[in-house]
């Protein structure tokens, strides 16, 4: 008997990992009147973060990408976000929530608010089944820990972190027993590789970028998500149209203007980005024969503000290698007081 004729899916040659609170979703969780609301909010209800949705669009128009999710949210709101993902065009591989009735019912209380102990052994679990080539672009917030987190796990898989420190980390985070072994297992069943190009932090707290620096080139903190898309673009992720699109959505949806767009830009240059391919790109795009991108204005008014703006910076220096991260001593400042485990000094 013949096997049926089967095309699999071409395996991922790029994989998305986004955070949900307060990296695509605007969440107020600041009171608990705030965390009330949220956690009764219908899906119609939930705003993401302006831009966020059509950046997730437009990176998986190419096709050969996985989207990733990995929330803090309880697994009991799954119906309700995974609603708001469909209402908003975003279509994901995986999704994965916390499971805090578990965590009560076992008296693990740290692990109700602890981000390391249950994103890092997810995120390392998925990649074992990831082809070694795939790239990776991940995305979180300043609320959490997510710099550290995302850091930690691209250093793990590229060797640059051993087993002594990754040990000191998760002592210092209070990670439990149970969580520490499934990332030692899963850590060790991932071929060496160095896929992480890019960790992106979006700045919902308004934390200065200035205190991701510790973390190397490699974490991008953004006030928007039009700062991303300039650097995926710059990066290869995404084409010049596809940016223009994502600028224009801001526009015309979420109070984006001229000024705000172009200052995002110049924030960028500022801090070093080598951006000055994309702004040719986007100058170009605007030439062509796509005349639906001409006619939605203020899109020409911002591109002729980037290149007045680029003219006076001048040329940018390259960004500075990958440069070590000390996670041990990184894990006490990484971390509010409530989620540290009972020390943050390194074992012996």
């Amino acid at each position: 008997m013949s096997l049926p004729d089967r095309i699999d899916p071409r395996p991922p040659r790029r994989i998305y990992r986004w955070d949900l609170d307060k990296t695509y979703l605007q969440t107020d969780f600041e009171s608990l009147r705030d965390l009330f609301r949220t956690a009764f909010q219908k899906a119609h209800e939930k705003v993401a973060v302006p831009g966020a949705s059509a950046l997730i669009r437009e990176l998986a128009e190419q096709g050969d990408s996985r989207l990733c999710i990995v929330s803090g949210s309880p697994k009991q709101m799954r119906a309700v976000l995974e609603e708001k993902l469909k209402l908003d065009g975003v279509q994901w591989d995986e999704f994965v929530l916390k499971d805090n009735v578990s965590n009560l019912l076992r008296g693990r209380f740290r692990a109700l608010r602890g981000q390391v102990g249950y994103k890092l052994p997810v995120i390392l679990e998925s990649r074992i089944h990831a082809p070694v080539e795939a790239e990776e672009v991940l995305f979180g917030d300043d609320a959490e820990a997510d710099a550290f987190i995302y850091s930690l796990y691209a250093d793990l898989i590229a060797g640059r972190v051993d087993e002594r420190v990754l040990s000191q980390v998760l002592e210092a985070g209070g990670v439990y027993p149970d969580d520490v072994a499934r990332v030692h297992e899963a850590w060790k069943k991932i071929p060496v590789a160095d896929p992480v190009r890019r960790i992106f932090i979006h700045l919902d707290r308004l934390t200065p970028p200035a205190h991701f620096s510790a973390y190397g080139p490699r974490v991008v903190p953004i006030f928007n998500y039009f700062q991303a898309a300039l650097v995926l673009l710059a990066d290869g992720h995404l084409t010049a149209p596809q940016v223009l699109k994502i600028a224009v959505e801001m526009v015309q949806t979420a109070g984006h203007n001229i000024i705000t767009l172009s200052n995002s830009f110049q924030d960028l240059l500022r801090r070093g980005l080598p951006l000055q391919q994309a702004a040719i790109a986007l100058s170009q795009a605007m030439e062509g024969p796509n005349a639906l991108l001409k006619a939605m204005r203020p899109v020409p008014d911002i591109l002729a503000a980037f290149s007045k703006r680029l003219a006076a910076l001048g040329t940018q220096p390259p960004p500075p290698r990958v440069q070590a991260v000390d996670y041990v001593s990184l894990i006490s400042h990484a971390l509010p007081r409530t989620h540290k485990g009972r020390s943050t000094k390194p074992t012996t």
